[in-house]
């Protein structure tokens, strides 16, 4: 959905009408996101009303370092992407281009430390059976990781299609679109952190 929507971006707007930043097929995708997590939200709170001693605990045996790195890898890459828009608005395309590789460099090393923290884990015998809270831990950030790879995947698409030439200062919904989303997975990153690495 991601690279669909940073290939057939819509005509911006003229004047100074309002709009959404990208696409209507990034903000299908987005809000399904938000939909789909809401509800895994749900999942969590339900079973920490119902354990509220497991999830007290839990965090205790979790790598919080792991976590904290990723919520930097996560924060850092959103930067990036930011600074990879404005440059495009600006028509600095090559400092666009510039920031938007830094941003794939760092986001790349979100499924990196996420796989080292599972073998670590489970080296550990933290797995899906040691308990609800990890049984929910694995839920929602794994679903998280799905959706960071996708995201990953859609900065090659752009990066392919910026090498191209493919946007400008008056047209680059593409990569507009490619930032929404990662926004938006930031920040359900940033509401995951607290609730499996913080929280006690």
């Amino acid at each position: 959905m991601l690279a669909e929507a940073a290939a057939y971006p819509v005509q911006p707007p003229s004047g100074k009408e309002r709009r959404f930043p990208g696409n209507k097929a990034i903000w299908v995708g987005i809000t399904a996101e938000f939909v789909e997590f809401a509800l895994m939200f749900v999942v969590y709170f339900i079973s920490r009303y119902h354990n509220p001693d497991a999830f007290r605990q839990g965090p205790e045996l979790i790598s919080t370092t792991a976590g904290t790195i990723n919520t930097f890898i996560m924060v850092t890459s959103s930067f990036f992407i930011a600074r990879a828009v404005g440059a495009m608005k600006a028509g600095r395309n090559p400092a666009s281009l510039r920031w938007l590789v830094l941003a794939m460099i760092v986001a790349i090393g979100y499924p990196i430390v996420k796989v080292l923290e599972i073998q670590w884990n489970i080296a550990h015998g933290i797995d899906g059976r040691a308990g609800i809270f990890y049984t929910v831990y694995y839920y929602l950030t794994l679903n998280h990781l799905v959706h960071a790879c996708w995201g990953i995947l859609g900065m090659g698409w752009v990066l392919v299609r910026m090498a191209g030439n493919a946007y400008s200062s008056e047209q680059h919904d593409g990569l507009e679109a490619l930032a929404s989303y990662w926004h938006a997975t930031d920040i359900i990153w940033l509401a995951l952190f607290p609730l499996f690495y913080v929280l006690a």
